[in-house]
Formats: structure tokens, sequence, C-alpha cells
């Protein structure tokens, strides 16, 4: 007789109390392996799929793409069936899941079926022939009910989310994308023609009110809503200061250029600041740090763990360098490639989003000067680095056109004074322009 267990959704980790559904990788009634990916969800951190650890017949799912399962919520039951070596209760306690790991992108797009609703569970035979839907009924024996599934060709949760509110059956609609893929717009079309005089419908917000007709309401979910927390955090936490000031990297490019000249790996200008940093960082320590929760101390570090800002799928992310004080110039360019590109095509995993002692911001890449950033809590300083451009400057005594950028400096006032931070910035400053002071610290 199969046992139905339940699979709750996993800790996955980095303090994470729940993740968001992205997309379900089996059906009711579909008969799974043990360590199976069953679903794939976004965390604050990564898109990860979440095997389970049991194998035999899915017998019900819980949450719909979009939505947000709590850590220890059930995900899936599933009918095991002792006689294909279910384990033990005891031995499911201890067996690890395997799997883990950051998903690749859906390059075909989210595709929701409809139904084959998960119902309470109630025990199956362990052979299918088709996708069913458990039916639990009065008197047993349960009933097996077979349900013809239909595609919704619709890919955004949002625009599933606005039709349920609305109540628009999206079955019904037929979609104006590729492949008649539903899109926003039919959806809102729908809704015009429910409201009165065949005006947008208002679209109800999570505190009771109301957005103007016409206006998104935009979820704040996943990666966005872990990234607006954290600084509002830091914001309303960290008594933060700026400093700035201008450098002339003409002799820092002229550097690059002849490192690169020879056999080798190439070294970025953001390699050579991040060894300016973990170098200044050495001479300035109190800047490597960050306030204890309860406010009462200050935690020096003893390794510069070197976020950098990098711009992946998901939106702005940090990556971390472990160790970077470790790290020659060639291998720091080295892992910063690495951990760019896996920012960019959204394979970064949590253990690399987390755990920075310092942050470098290369803002010049987005073609501005300067900026005053919110410090990514709980660290105590970040060092911004605006574009390198050619500028009319004043170069032993002379008037001449030099490669010029601005670098500011933010910090937690409570781990420095002015003084600090001014020398730090000033002593990064002084690497730009004459990088041969890196030797002396070396």
């Amino acid at each position: 007789m199969p046992v139905v267990r339940e699979f709750t959704l996993p800790d996955l980790g980095e303090g994470l109390t729940g993740a968001e559904v992205v997309r379900w990788m089996v059906e009711v009634g579909e008969v799974i392996a043990v360590d199976q990916p069953v679903v794939e969800v976004e965390t604050a951190k990564a898109v990860v799929e979440v095997p389970c650890p049991y194998g035999g017949v899915v017998t019900a799912r819980y949450g719909e793409p979009g939505e947000e399962v709590a850590v220890g919520a059930p995900l899936v039951t599933v009918a095991v069936s002792p006689a294909a070596g279910a384990p033990s209760p005891s031995a499911e306690v201890e067996r690890p899941l395997v799997g883990y790991g950051v998903a690749e992108p859906d390059k075909g797009g989210r595709r929701r079926r409809v139904g084959a609703p998960a119902i309470a569970p109630a025990p199956v035979p362990t052979a299918v022939a088709a996708p069913v839907a458990v039916v639990a009924t009065a008197a047993p024996p349960a009933v097996a009910v077979a349900v013809a599934p239909v595609v919704v060709p619709v890919i955004s949760p949002l625009v599933r989310r606005s039709a349920r509110e609305h109540g628009i059956d999206l079955a019904a609609l037929t979609g104006s994308g590729p492949d008649g893929l539903i899109m926003r717009a039919d959806v809102e079309r729908a809704i015009a023609a429910l409201a009165p005089g065949g005006a947008p419908a208002a679209v109800p917000v999570s505190n009771g009110a109301t957005a103007p007709a016409g206006a998104e309401v935009v979820p704040l979910r996943g990666l966005r809503r872990a990234v607006a927390e954290k600084l509002t955090r830091s914001h309303r936490e960290i008594p933060a200061a700026t400093c700035w000031v201008d450098a002339d990297a003409t002799e820092l490019i002229a550097l690059r250029r002849q490192l690169n000249a020879t056999a080798g790996p190439k070294v970025s200008v953001l390699a050579l600041l991040a060894r300016i940093c973990t170098v200044a960082l050495a001479r300035f320590p109190e800047l490597n740090s960050s306030v204890t929760e309860d406010g009462s101390g200050i935690l020096r570090h003893s390794a510069v763990h070197l976020g950098f800002a990098a711009q992946g799928e998901r939106g702005l992310v940090v990556p971390v360098v472990r160790d970077a004080q470790r790290l020659s110039t060639e291998q720091l360019g080295a892992e910063l490639a690495r951990l760019t590109e896996s920012a960019r095509t959204g394979a970064l995993t949590p253990a690399e989003l987390t755990g920075g002692t310092f942050t470098l911001n290369n803002y010049g890449v987005f073609g501005v000067d300067g900026s005053t950033p919110i410090l990514n809590h709980p660290e105590a300083a970040m060092l911004g680095v605006g574009r390198i451009v050619a500028k009319p400057w004043v170069h032993q005594g002379e008037l001449a056109v030099r490669e010029v950028t601005q670098l500011s400096f933010t910090f937690d006032h409570r781990v420095c004074d002015g003084g600090t931070a001014g020398g730090f910035l000033r002593f990064v400053a002084d690497c730009v322009e004459q990088p041969g002071m890196l030797l002396r610290q070396l």
C-alpha cells in the first residue's frame, strides 16, 4: 500500500525564510524518482531547482508560479511505494537532498498547466498511464480521475495575478503574442471590457487602496525585494557619510597597457582597482569592518571579502571575491571575470553573493562620473569609481589633457572619523595617480 509523504520547502541557507515559485517541473499524477527536481524557485539570492527526496507518484503540489512559499511549508506530496524501496522514516530525516544549484534560465519561457488541481492527497497506484488528479472521496477506496491538461500560454506571473484579481479566465483569452502568448495588454483589454463604459478598472494594491486607472503595480519579489529591504535597513541604521576626489588615472591606464602587452591573462582596470583596495584596507583596517548586530562593538575582519557591483539577468548584484588580499593581480582579474560572467548568465550561487566585508562599485561603466551610494549592510565602507574620461588637467605645472576619474567613498561614521576616511581615499587616489606606490606596500 503506498504511503503518502509530504515534502516541504527546505532551508536553502543564508537565512532565507521563503522562495517564490518560478515554474513547476512535474505534474500531479507524474511518477518521479528520488532526488528528481520538482520545482524551480527564486530566492533573494538565486534561482534554484529543488529536488524531492521521495520517489513515487505526485499526488498534490502547492503554490502557483509567482506565489511565495515559506520555508517549512508543503511543496508536494508523493505516494511512495514500500516495494519500490521507500526509505524508512528515520532514513528520510538523515538523507540529504542533492541537486541544489543555480538553474539555467528557461529560454522557452514559463508555461503553466491548469486542469490538474492540487487536491488533498490519497493513496494511489504507483503506475499511471496519464497525469491524474487525486480525489479524496467520503468512502474508500480513493478514485483516480484522469483530467485532460489545458495549456494556458502565459509567461508572466504578473499577468496571471492581474487576471486572477479581476476574475479574468485566461483560458478564454486569445493571446496577441508569439504563438498565441497572452500578454499584459490582452488582460488589460479584458479588464477594460468588464469596467463600466469600457474604462480601465482601478488596480488594487496591498494596502487596500487603488492605483490610478491604467497604472501598473509591480510587486517587490525575490532579488528586488531583498535589495529593497537591505538598502532600506542600511539607510535607516547606518550614519553614512561620503567624501570624494578627482584623480588623474593616466598612469594607471598606461600601466594596464604595459601589463597587457606581455604574454598571459589580460588585466582589467577593475582588477587594478581591486588590488589598490586590498592594499588600502591593509593600511586602514578599521574600514574593513562592521558594527555588531546589537551596536555594542565593531567587528574588524582579518580577511578582505571584496564585493563588486555587476549587472545580471536579475538586476544589479554584488558577487564577492573571497580572501581578495591573498590573490595576485592576475588572480583577482580572473576571479572578477568569472563572477561577472556568472552574474550575466544568472549562475551565481547564494554563497557567492554573501559575506562581503567591503564593496567596490565601478559605476563608471554606466557613463556617469559620481554617485553617493548606500552602503551594502552590514559593511562599513564602499569605494565608488566614475568613468575615466579625457579632461583638461594641470600636470607638472602645465595644462594637459589627462585621463581623469572621480572617486567617491562612503563610510559608516561609527567605525571611524573623517580623518581616517579621508586618509583612505587620498591613499587610493595617490595609487591611481602613481601606481608605482603599490610596490612599497607589497
